[in-house]
C-alpha cells in the first residue's frame, strides 16, 4: 500500500471513529451561511461525449454559501434549506505540465437537514473558466463550466463540518470558437465548512 493510500485510509478511519453521539445538534438548519475549502482529484472521461484527451487535476475550491430560506418540509424526507454557493476554483492539470484553470462558479444547493450529524446535499450550476491546458482542440481559453453533484457533511461540532463530495464537471467554450472539444470529468473532493 503506497503512502497516499495509507494516508487516505487513516483520515477516513479517524473521521469515522469520532463519537457519533456527541453534540446531536448542528447549525445547518439555522445558520445564515457558511465558508469552506475543498480539495481533491479529478479525471476526464475519454470517449464520454466528444472528450478526446485525458486531463487529471488537483483541485482547490474556496466556497461561500448563503442560505435563501428557512427550513422547509419539516418532518418529510426532503426537509431542508435552499442555499447559493459562490466558488473560486483552481484546477491544476497534473498530467499537462501543471497547466491551470481558474474561474468562478455559482451553484444552487439543497441541504437536507432532517439528520443531526450527517447532512446530505445536492447541487448544480456553473460559470466562466479560464482554461490554459494547451489543447488546440478547445478553440479558446475563455470557457464555461456546468456541473452537478452530491455530497455529505459530517458535523464534528455545532459549527464545523467535514465535506465529502462527488461532482460531474463539464468544460467547453459553449460554441464561441472552433474546435470545441469538451472536457467531461468526475471530481472527488474533501474539505471543511464553517457555519455562521
Amino acid at each position: 500500500m503506497n503512502l497516499k493510500t495509507r494516508t487516505l485510509c487513516l483520515a477516513v478511519l479517524i473521521i469515522f471513529s469520532l463519537p457519533l453521539a456527541a453534540s446531536a445538534d448542528n447549525t445547518a438548519s439555522t445558520a445564515s451561511g457558511e465558508y469552506g475549502v475543498l480539495t481533491g482529484y479529478g479525471i476526464s472521461h475519454v470517449g464520454f461525449g466528444a472528450t478526446r484527451h485525458q486531463v487529471q487535476t488537483w483541485d482547490l475550491i474556496l466556497r461561500a454559501g448563503f442560505f435563501l430560506s428557512d427550513e422547509v418540509g419539516k418532518g418529510s424526507w426532503y426537509q431542508g434549506r435552499h442555499e447559493i454557493l459562490l466558488e473560486l476554483p483552481y484546477h491544476m492539470a497534473v498530467d499537462h505540465g501543471g497547466r491551470s484553470m481558474v474561474g468562478g462558479y455559482v451553484l444552487g444547493h439543497w441541504r437536507f437537514t432532517s439528520l443531526d450529524r450527517f447532512v446530505p446535499y445536492v447541487f448544480a450550476g456553473g460559470g466562466p473558466l479560464y482554461v490554459d491546458l494547451g489543447l488546440p482542440t478547445m478553440g479558446t481559453k475563455l470557457c464555461f463550466s456546468y456541473q452537478g453533484g452530491t455530497g455529505l457533511q459530517y458535523f464534528i461540532d455545532k459549527k464545523t463540518a467535514l465535506n465529502f463530495e462527488y461532482r460531474y464537471h463539464h468544460i467547453s467554450n459553449a460554441g464561441t470558437a472552433e474546435p470545441n472539444e469538451p472536457i467531461n470529468s468526475s471530481k472527488i473532493l474533501v474539505g471543511v465548512s464553517f457555519y455562521h
